[in-house]
């Protein structure tokens, strides 16, 4: 299945008492589902996340995400652990799936990439996943953002993570494809129909920051403000938004400092969690999942 989003579309919440009683009946498949955003290293945060979701018993079964996230996202799909994908990400190495480009549209290129997929997940095709899973690319040549859940699987993923000149687009059926982020960095209305809760993990906190490290910082700061800007939306869907501001600490490439974005994401989870914004009692999974 794949549907075209030319924007991000804000839900507005409020609902007539007739619609309040007719939608009791149509309650939706899934108790708790997650959406991860893009964010290149910064998404190992999302390892933490799910982690400190884990170990509070609280475990999505619908997910989402683009870029960065969706690498996650999908191999939390396929039945990883959280630990299991740290052990994954941390031997598939970022110079391991990248090898540079003579293209003009891209330094690098992420080919590579296909070969670890295929030593973690069983066939190519949405449909061998554990649980639904929901991946955001972006269509160049029609300019408006695509979701994905059904069909091949490994080509949309690496489009889902070609950043535009960093990496070269991935041809599909004539179509440009690459990051998801650039249209929407967090997918999260893909899946808001879908789950009770819907939880946003967002890596690329746009909050105040003091100082820049020179053009290469200030280049980075406008990028992530973007995006930010296209996730906002999204944002407000979202019953929960779990968005660390210690993530200003880490660039798009600390690729090596997965250890610590990984932990980032984990302590301010259970922060949150200790605060009672994550309310997991009520979220926690009825069923073995």
């Amino acid at each position: 299945m794949t549907f075209k989003i030319s924007k991000p579309q804000k839900i507005i919440k409020t609902k007539s008492l007739f619609q309040e009683i007719f939608s009791l009946g149509n309650r939706p498949e899934h108790q708790v589902g997650i959406c991860l955003s893009g964010g290149s290293a910064r998404g190992y945060a999302h390892i933490g996340v799910l982690k400190a979701l884990h170990e509070h018993g609280v475990k999505p079964t619908v997910i989402s995400g683009t870029s960065m996230g969706a690498v996650v996202g999908v191999l939390y799909a396929a039945g990883y652990s959280p630990g299991g994908i740290k052990k994954i990400l941390v031997e598939e190495t970022f110079s391991k799936m990248t090898g540079f480009s003579w293209r003009r549209t891209g330094l690098y290129k992420l080919e590579k990439m296909k070969l670890a997929l295929e030593k973690y997940i069983s066939e190519d095709d949405f449909s061998v996943l554990k649980k639904p899973f929901y991946l955001g690319l972006s269509n160049l040549n029609d300019a408006c953002g695509e979701i994905r859940s059904s069909g091949p699987l490994f080509d949309y993923l690496i489009a889902s993570c070609s950043v535009p000149g960093v990496f070269a687009p991935i041809v599909l059926d004539k179509i440009n494809y690459v990051d998801g982020g650039l249209m929407c960095n967090l997918p999260a209305s893909a899946i808001r129909d879908k789950c009770k809760y819907l939880i946003g993990s967002h890596v690329n906190f746009a909050g105040k920051k003091e100082l820049f490290t020179g053009p290469k910082g200030i280049l980075e700061r406008s990028i992530n403000l973007g995006i930010t800007q296209n996730a906002r939306p999204e944002m407000e869907i979202c019953d929960f938004l779990i968005d660390p501001p210690a993530m200003q600490n880490f660039t798009l490439f600390d690729f090596s400092r997965i250890e610590d974005i990984i932990e980032t994401g984990y302590t301010h989870t259970i922060e949150m969690i200790k605060k009672g914004e994550l309310p997991v009692r009520k979220l926690q999974s009825r069923k073995r999942v």
